[in-house]
């Protein structure tokens, strides 16, 4: 892969947006893939009765699609060196085929002499922000 140098990122630039639909069938492959199998995340009973709008995504299967955006830029994603988000609103994952839309945005806030780069995200669902003061930094070639 070919890793974006630092020639090539200045503070302000935009990533590409990236939208990512979530389904339920995603949220199983990932509960196999990470041992979650919290039922909040496939049962729609037990989402509601602790009082969730119903089955929600995997907070941190949220953040890993965040950070698809920023290893798709970069081009590499061993060059993701560090993140962070607070989680602030769950997000409901209808039981259909289309499940949750969610709208990922990004720039750069930040090009440091040691060739790494910090971006700040946006992850947006119906509008609304999930994730709080999303970052990654990451280094460039």
């Amino acid at each position: 892969m070919t890793r974006l140098r630092v020639a090539d990122v200045a503070e302000g630039d935009e990533l590409p947006p990236l939208t990512v639909r979530v389904t339920r069938a995603d949220l199983v492959r990932y509960a196999g893939a990470s041992g979650d199998f919290n039922p909040i995340h496939w049962n729609e009973r037990i989402a509601r009765e602790v009082g969730l709008p119903g089955v929600i995504a995997h907070g941190m299967l949220t953040m890993a699609l965040a950070n698809r955006l920023v290893s798709d830029w970069v081009g590499d994603p061993a060059a993701v060196i560090e993140c962070a988000a607070r989680f602030v609103r769950p997000i409901p994952v209808p039981d259909d085929d289309i499940g949750a839309r969610l709208e990922i945005g990004g720039k750069v806030a930040e090009v440091s002499a040691d060739g790494t780069a910090k971006v700040t995200m946006t992850v947006r669902v119906d509008g609304k922000q999930v994730l709080g003061r999303p970052t990654a930094r990451v280094a460039l070639g």
